[in-house]
């Protein structure tokens, strides 16, 4: 079949990526796509991802028989929502469902209503209300825009002064749009953070390796939060039976729940947790792959992604004997100097073709091409993955890769995957 994946970051070229390995897929289209999956798929230009009609009438003229959604805001758009109603199978939740991702308001009052372990937390829509309720629980606390942030409308503040200047930016100076009408002030929880990203057709819910992002810019953990600076997979901070406990206290109550409130979720769930000594709770739920995530997870998966995906869509996801690799992956972000903050665009990257001999994965995160020249074009450039037998090698194998390309004032932090160690010496 024809597969249409929508988006253009990293997620999307690791997802075109795995599909383009399927015995399913026949022609792939990505929209708008990037440099980085010009061998792989087509990219196409001109439609807007926020253009529901238009890419209808594109997945008509191309018959597709699979639309891959990529990132949160076609989600909360409604795409979903108009591709069922053209009868155009689509991987990804509609828009009702979505907003476990689209509010987080939305999220915690599910999260209390069907007793899912999460963080005590109150939502406030005036800032002068959210501030006294700071002052009175005190600090560390977190902050949170109730809207869509690029997963930058987080702010773990250490001080009481920090959380209050944290609702100005937010509330006041707007510094998310609006998506900071409403803030989530949530209790800080002590723990490791870990991801589990899990398939689900509505009615059960499997989950996927345990991966772990390192949000912060800077090495051990410093510095504002980003959209993620490198992963690996699988997390041994998840063990089997924490794995047993999620799928138990979290997956599957949060599909039953939304089954119940009329809001039936397909596609791929994200749990953001935290483990703390009282279990795993969750600190966010997405409606959609994770970012970069995705890109240590499935070069892990054995079996056929899009059977998987198809499974999602049409109920039979039962069906589905989900195999992964024994191995271990390992992402490192090449970032742009100054991300999160300001950045410059349009430095020449070099060394991909070096890469590419040397059979490194490279997924392209924000670039574009210039005249031939494939140049910066966003916070988080390039995701560098690889695999090992074991995290140190994985590891060794990934910061070896990552130094066959530079670009001017390129970031990326030098100690990823180092708390898996912590893990596995216990």
């Amino acid at each position: 079949m024809n597969i249409l994946v929508i988006g253009s970051g990293g997620r999307e070229h690791t997802l075109v990526w795995k599909i383009s390995q399927s015995s399913k897929a026949a022609k792939i289209y990505a929209l708008p796509g990037n440099p980085g999956m010009k061998n792989i798929a087509e990219c196409v230009d001109g439609i807007s991802i926020e253009d529901n009609s238009k890419i209808i009438d594109f997945a008509k003229a191309k018959n597709i028989g699979l639309i891959v959604i990529g990132p949160e805001i076609p989600l909360m758009n409604g795409l979903a929502d108009d591709l069922q109603k053209a009868d155009i199978p689509v991987f990804g939740p509609v828009k009702a469902a979505a907003l476990l991702e689209g509010s987080k308001a939305f999220s915690k009052e599910i999260m209390r209503k069907y007793n899912i372990p999460t963080a005590k937390y109150e939502t406030f829509k005036s800032a002068a209300a959210a501030k006294e309720y700071i002052k009175e629980e005190g600090a560390p606390i977190v902050v949170k825009a109730d809207g869509l942030a690029a997963g930058k409308g987080v702010i773990v503040a250490e001080t009481v002064e920090q959380a209050l200047e944290a609702v100005d930016e937010i509330m006041c100076d707007k510094a998310f749009g609006n998506a900071g009408d409403c803030v989530v002030i949530e209790e800080f929880l002590e723990g490791e953070e870990a991801s589990i990203l899990a398939f689900t057709d509505g009615k059960i819910i499997k989950p996927m390796l345990a991966a772990q992002d390192h949000k912060r810019i800077f090495d051990g953990d410093k510095g504002p939060n980003t959209g993620g600076m490198g992963t690996y997979a699988p997390a041994p901070v998840i063990d089997e039976k924490i794995m047993n406990q999620v799928q138990k206290e979290v997956l599957e109550p949060i599909i039953a729940a939304m089954q119940k409130e009329n809001k039936k979720y397909q596609g791929c769930l994200y749990a953001g947790l935290i483990i703390t000594d009282k279990g795993p709770k969750v600190i966010e739920f997405n409606a959609r792959f994770g970012d970069p995530e995705t890109q240590v997870i499935l070069p892990l998966l054995k079996s056929d992604l899009v059977e998987i995906m198809i499974s999602c869509t049409n109920g039979t996801l039962h069906k589905q004997d989900i195999l992964w690799d024994k191995k271990t992956a390992v992402c490192v972000v090449l970032a742009a100097g100054g991300y999160p903050r300001q950045y410059k665009k349009g430095e020449p990257i070099k060394g991909l073709e070096d890469a590419d001999k040397a059979g490194a994965l490279v997924f392209h995160a924000g670039t574009r091409a210039v005249d031939g020249q494939i140049v910066t074009d966003g916070g988080r450039v390039l995701g560098i993955v690889s695999t090992g037998k074991d995290i140190k090698e994985a590891i060794a194998n990934t910061y070896r890769d990552a130094a066959l390309i530079t670009f001017a004032d390129m970031q990326f932090r030098k100690d990823i995957a180092q708390k898996a160690f912590r893990h596995l010496k216990q």
